[in-house]
């Protein structure tokens, strides 16, 4: 047989139920798919393919999934920096997505989006954001697979200025894009519990559930929010959404810092995922979710960036880095949240978050060839004695050599393959100075 494609000459973290990990791995890719993933036999040929990758000795492991973005806010990265969640939120990216976000806008974002994290070694991401019809032509154009979300909220909105319309928006986002392009798959995106009314939440996790699409929903954000939601409905916000019946394994909750253990028993019951921002919630100062709890009870955590306005990059390297740290600082055990773990959260555990765990997140025969290269040869990853503790502590996005989705090489020796880089940045420049200038030096100009 030949092969559209071989891999060789690197280390495989396979990041499967094992964790197997392949000193002098092969991997083979038939069209879009895992063929082959297994040991090279000393002395044997490489088995005929169209195309081959020397790895260079290498790290090998299946391209990162990202739980949680809002992909146009590229445009948005480091407007309003430095303040609290609710001022940032309410006084500057609410205003200013009434004032800038349009059709356009969203694509060059997108575009933009979509060239950082091919580079640095997402092969996946999961998006919510409006005029989610433009982001999905964009990234359906670039070759990165992604679950997008038509944003749902009970305010006017960018493309839905008649709020009574944002269900009906949702399901002409589904029915346009479900099935029509292979890496694209709808979502419905509730922004949260305080800016969506009840109904609004129920009909939207019902088309959700009608459709058979994953309902993804910000929740326990700050201590503010669970404040106001006791306040307003008696309940913690996890709590809310179980008693309106919103809560099961085809939900996608993001955020989930302020959870008392009877939000977590909640959560473990439902089956409901987590996506876990710990650059974004600390940044924002929103405070640090309690992943290491959630675990322990079984809970699906996957990884993610949030938004480039509240994060400022979309690097899931360096999140995996913070993910790691900040536990082991808050809990003061230097055992938990160990690399491994961090490493599963940022692939197959975040597939699974996002309902797509028996296609990609590990590299196992039959999956789809999502696959990611490391390059080794740089002075901050010599020498190389722990695979997964290299990935999650030393390594960058900047470190990715080859990026492949479906097997297709979107990425090749650190340059993209198919997208004009130049062009997107130029473009993105030109939006950016249509938006405003950057914050003032002294924060406290802006509050």
């Amino acid at each position: 047989m030949t092969y559209d494609l071989v891999i060789h000459h690197g280390t495989i973290l396979t990041v499967n139920t094992a964790n197997d990990i392949i000193s002098d791995g092969l991997i083979c890719i038939d069209k879009t798919r895992l063929a082959r993933v297994e040991a090279r036999q000393p002395g044997t040929p490489l088995p005929a393919a169209r195309k081959t990758i020397d790895a260079g000795g290498g790290l090998i492991l299946p391209g990162l999934v990202n739980t949680h973005t809002h992909l146009p806010m590229t445009l948005l990265r480091g407007l309003a920096d430095d303040l609290p969640l609710d001022v940032w939120l309410n006084e500057y990216i609410f205003p200013t997505e009434g004032r800038c976000v349009n059709p356009e806008m969203v694509r060059t974002g997108a575009r933009l989006a979509a060239a950082e994290m091919l580079l640095s070694g997402t092969t996946t991401c999961c998006d919510g954001y409006f005029h989610e019809d433009h982001v999905a032509g964009a990234i359906s154009q670039t070759g990165l697979r992604a679950v997008l979300g038509q944003g749902v909220i009970d305010f006017p909105a960018p493309g839905v200025p008649d709020p009574s319309r944002n269900i009906q928006a949702a399901a002409d986002f589904i029915d346009h894009w479900k099935n029509k392009a292979p890496l694209i798959t709808p979502s419905v995106f509730c922004h949260s519990p305080y800016t969506c009314g009840p109904e609004t939440l129920q009909a939207a996790k019902k088309l959700a559930d009608d459709r058979n699409v994953l309902f993804q929903i910000h929740v326990a954000e700050t201590r503010t929010e669970v404040a106001q939601s006791r306040a307003a409905q008696g309940d913690t916000p996890v709590a809310y959404l179980d008693r309106l019946g919103l809560l099961d394994r085809h939900t996608l909750l993001v955020h989930g810092v302020h959870l008392s253990k009877a939000d977590m028993d909640i959560l473990a019951r439902s089956g409901a995922g987590l996506s876990h921002n710990p650059e974004s919630n600390l940044k924002l100062g929103a405070g640090i979710a309690p992943v290491p709890a959630l675990a322990a009870r079984g809970i699906t955590v996957g990884l993610g960036t949030d938004g480039c306005a509240s994060n400022n990059d979309l690097d899931l390297f360096g999140e995996m880095d913070t993910a790691a740290k900040i536990h082991k600082g808050a809990g003061e055990d230097p055992t938990v949240m160990d690399a491994r773990s961090v490493l599963r959260m940022a692939t197959i555990d975040g597939a699974r978050a996002i309902g797509l765990d028996a296609l990609i997140g590990s590299l196992e025969t039959g999956k789809q060839a999502d696959v990611i290269i490391l390059n080794t040869r740089r002075p901050h990853l010599v020498p190389l004695y722990h695979p997964a503790s290299h990935i999650v502590y030393a390594a960058r996005g900047s470190d990715v050599n080859d990026t492949i989705i479906a097997g297709q090489r979107r990425v090749a020796d650190g340059r993209l393959t198919a997208l004009d880089l130049d062009a997107i940045i130029d473009a993105a420049r030109i939006f950016g100075r249509r938006i405003q200038p950057g914050p003032p030096d002294n924060p406290k100009e802006m509050a």
